[in-house]
């Protein structure tokens, strides 16, 4: 009986045998196709972890200094590239405003001034010339009178020494000589004082114009201010550069702030990219333009699509505060990770669900 076992026992192993190595060719089998298509999966498609999604952050900031008289907006709310954030109480700029307009006001009065001393003065020079040329002839005319008595002078000196005339006429001759001297003297001393008030008048014109050049720079410096009191005015209203959202808001009415002071910031969603640190060995097929999957942690089971659209000049080490200095002799080959910057596609994100900061694991197709 035991023997008759034995051998119905043989082919009963056998046949298990066979099934257990069908099954494990089979296992090995699918193994080898599975191992096959993940590493050329894994070639084709390069992946990290090591992403997050970027954008741009607009920083409000007070271009002065002043009381704040309202706030217009509130976290999280949503706002349009120019509408009014937040206004400064402009009361001290309108004052300087007004103070600045006055000075400008004041030095255009005063150039005004001096253009019309300008205009004066020139005046009275072309009738001051036209007085001298009348002079010059009145002179000539008396020095040729004052000729004219000399002669009779010498004349009836003459006759009178011989007694031809009488007394009588040669003391006229002698006076008409005498009146004709003072004339010739008053027409040179006044051709003289109008030459001297000629010269007056040209430096008053010239004193004129340089008092001129001076307002008319003091007018730009004042017309400088007044710009600038323009400005400071306008900037009490603060308006949002870009759309987006208002976050890290910080202000609130009645708060008292400073130049440069940072009290919100506008975060635009309708500009925004996934920056990846890929590792450096993971960059050999990688090329701007190819097409990107990824996932975020936020999203679970949704995928978001883009493309590549640069690859960074170096790696984040690099770049970073204290970049590693490799000379020291303390080397230690560690793999760098490059920044892959990704623009995502336009219609994979129509609600604006993605935020700056999200977790992203994107996958890039190289073939």
């Amino acid at each position: 009986m035991e023997e008759t076992k034995t051998d119905e026992s043989k082919p009963n192993n056998n046949k298990h045998k066979n099934i257990s190595l069908t099954v494990l060719a089979i296992v090995i089998i699918i193994g080898a196709v599975t191992l096959f298509f993940y590493l050329r999966y894994k070639a084709t498609h390069i992946t990290t972890d090591d992403a997050f999604i970027e954008g741009r952050v607009h920083t409000i900031g007070a271009r002065i200094k002043g009381a704040v008289k309202g706030v217009y907006v509130s976290d999280n709310q949503l706002v349009k590239q120019g509408d009014l954030l937040a206004e400064i109480d402009p009361a001290d700029y309108d004052v300087k405003v007004e103070q600045a307009s006055t000075g400008v006001k004041a030095e255009t009065a005063r150039l005004h001034e001096a253009e019309a001393r300008i205009a004066v003065s020139k005046t009275q020079i072309t009738e001051v010339d036209a007085s001298i040329a009348t002079l010059r002839a009145n002179l000539e005319l008396q020095e040729a009178n004052f000729s004219q008595a000399e002669k009779d002078r010498d004349r009836a000196e003459n006759l009178y020494k011989s007694g031809t005339i009488a007394k009588e006429r040669y003391e006229k001759a002698l006076t008409a000589y005498t009146v004709a001297v003072a004339q010739v003297k008053a027409a040179r001393e006044q051709l003289k004082q109008a030459e001297k008030a000629l010269d007056t008048q040209r430096a008053i014109v010239k004193q004129s114009e340089a008092v001129k050049v001076a307002q008319v720079s003091a007018i730009r410096e004042k017309e400088a201010r007044l710009h600038e009191a323009y400005l400071n005015a306008g900037y009490t209203k603060i308006y949002a550069p870009s759309g987006g959202h208002i976050t890290k808001k910080s202000v609130e009415t009645g708060n008292q702030i400073d130049v440069g002071q940072p009290l919100m910031a506008v975060v635009s969603l309708d500009d925004i990219w996934v920056t990846a640190n890929y590792k450096e060995t993971q960059l050999a097929k990688v090329r701007p333009g190819q097409k990107v999957s990824f996932k975020v942690d936020a999203f679970p089971g949704k995928k978001f699509s883009g493309k590549v659209d640069s690859i960074m000049s170096g790696t984040g080490a690099v770049f970073s505060l204290f970049p590693p200095e490799n000379a020291t002799g303390n080397y230690v080959k560690v793999v760098q990770r490059i920044p892959v910057k990704i623009v995502l596609d336009k219609d994979t994100d129509k609600e604006h669900a993605l935020r700056i900061g999200m977790s992203v694991v994107p996958t890039i197709l190289v073939e």
